[in-house]
């Protein structure tokens, strides 16, 4: 037994401008006078698109300070895969059943838009051959997995490679291969591409936008030589008015952002672009969206629901790595200017307001603390 199966999802395929979307948010705890839960006004929802004074509420911190629903373990009759074979079961979080409602609601009510693409095939070339390159394909389990790279996507292609036999386990410390012994949605014609679509369950992986942001700019210019070499001295030559010769290995957080902002969306490294971009989801009417924040329960439940082989969990975290955390955002965010962030915002507006993320806080109040 699942959980009550969500309605299926999708985001904007054009191009956004300032003043196209905010993040829907919802208070943990929304009642009316009887005690009953309530959701956010998709009325509301639309005024606040429309609306010019956007940046204004970002710089008075007026979005950020209401907060989406906590992300605890769903309940209900989920089984999720522990350690060994057994399976536990935990009873009904509304919490997150709201979290994902209002996910649902508010892509949804874009998405039924008539200017919204309603199937790759009304995406422009370019977008749809961004999105079928992102989607892996596994045909024995029936089911497309939209990858977005920085939201642990490395660990779903080991257990793609593991159900089709590619890899013995999923703990096998070997390099990741990107490519290799795995099938990708864009490789097959288009009525193979159309069947899958329609037959196949769909799910993609979400994270908080700027969380993601920071955990590519560290990773990226902090470790990776050739990201620093083919990204980071092109950044420092375009930003800096003395630069120095530089190995591309000292971007600052700010050149990084401020690169981001000059960049066109669809143009962007994958590690950067807008989930939007990526997986489309007005064009795909993804079955599910999981949360970075609640990573192995939400993955666990795909594998469950694919009927995967019981022994194939989600990896586990490695030791090695260094995770974002909400102290490290906090300085990275507080030591970069409010102008460039509120600069940079709509042009990832759309994945703070589809997936229900808070818009950074940076008043001066905040940052004090």
């Amino acid at each position: 037994m699942f959980p009550r199966p969500l309605a299926p999802v999708a985001v904007w395929g054009a191009e956004m401008g300032a003043t196209s979307v905010r993040r829907a948010v919802v208070p943990a705890r929304m009642r009316g006078g009887s005690g009953t839960m309530l959701l956010p006004s998709m009325l509301m929802f639309g005024v606040i698109v429309a609306s010019s004074g956007l940046l204004l509420m970002i710089e008075r911190g007026i979005l950020a300070q209401v907060k989406p629903p906590p992300l605890h373990p769903p309940h209900g009759d989920l089984a999720w895969r522990s350690s060994g074979d057994t399976r536990a079961v935990v009873s009904e979080d509304m919490d997150y059943q709201v979290l994902q409602d209002v996910r649902n609601r508010t892509v949804r009510t874009m998405c039924g838009q008539k200017n919204m693409p309603h199937s790759i095939w009304e995406l422009s070339a370019g977008q749809r051959k961004t999105v079928l390159r992102h989607i892996l394909v596994s045909d024995k389990y029936r089911f497309l997995y939209c990858y977005v790279p920085k939201v642990a996507c490395s660990n779903w292609k080991r257990i793609l490679k593991v159900l089709d036999g590619a890899l013995e386990n999923v703990n096998v410390r070997l390099k990741m291969d990107h490519k290799n012994d795995l099938v990708f949605l864009g490789d097959m014609k288009p009525d193979e591409i159309s069947y899958r679509l329609k037959h196949y369950y769909k799910f993609i992986f979400v994270r908080d936008p700027m969380e993601r942001l920071l955990s590519a700019y560290r990773n990226k210019f902090g470790e990776i030589k050739e990201y620093q070499l083919k990204y980071g001295v092109e950044i420092v030559k375009r930003y800096r008015k003395s630069p120095r010769k530089s190995m591309g290995d000292d971007v600052t957080f700010s050149e990084f952002l401020q690169y981001l902002l000059d960049e066109e969306a669809e143009r962007m490294n994958e590690h950067w672009m807008p989930i939007y971009n990526l997986c489309q989801p007005c064009a795909v009417r993804y079955d599910f969206i999981g949360s970075y924040e609640r990573l192995n329960v939400d993955a666990n439940y795909i594998l469950e629901h694919v009927q995967a082989p019981s022994f194939i969990r989600f990896p586990e975290r490695q030791s090695w790595y260094k995770p974002v955390t909400r102290e490290t955002l906090h300085y990275y965010l507080c030591n970069t200017q409010r102008g460039l962030i509120k600069e940079l915002l709509p042009k990832y507006i759309l994945d703070f307001s589809l997936f229900a993320y808070p818009l950074p806080n940076i008043t001066s109040e905040f940052c004090r603390q």
